[in-house]
């Protein structure tokens, strides 16, 4: 698969870029509804794509071997559910052949997610959320 194909399955939901936290005591993994600060809440795409790794270090790229070491990402992820041998969805834009589906079928962030640059780190607790996977 050539570097344009794997980028092309990126379905634009976003969850990939949400705040995640991990429970000290019971290792359980939460979701947030607050998302990296690269990220356009309203369009879900990261705003400085090309330099993200610089700018936010622990941001993730992914790759086909790292996908299945990626306990956290969502089931209704592309990248997971080519690795599981599992077909798209129809709302992801390379099956409707439109970038708003995944927005209209309430699968993204969109207009749920908030940038971390506008929550301190001592409040994220507050925005752990059930996203649904």
């Amino acid at each position: 698969m050539s570097s344009k194909e794997w980028e092309s399955l990126c379905d634009g939901c976003g969850k990939c870029c949400l705040v995640k936290l991990i429970d000290d005591l019971t290792d359980d993994l939460h979701f947030t509804t607050v998302a990296c600060r690269l990220l356009d809440c309203t369009s879900c795409r990261c705003g400085d794509y090309e330099n993200r790794k610089e700018i936010v270090p622990d941001c993730v790229v992914l790759s086909p071997r790292l996908v299945e070491d990626l306990p956290w990402m969502p089931s209704t992820c592309a990248y997971r559910l080519i690795h599981e041998g599992k077909d798209l969805y129809w709302w992801h834009p390379l099956v409707s052949g439109r970038p708003e589906t995944v927005h209209e079928a309430g699968i993204s962030v969109r207009g749920r997610a908030v940038s971390e640059r506008d929550v301190p780190d001592e409040s994220l607790a507050e925005y752990i959320d059930d996203w649904p996977q």
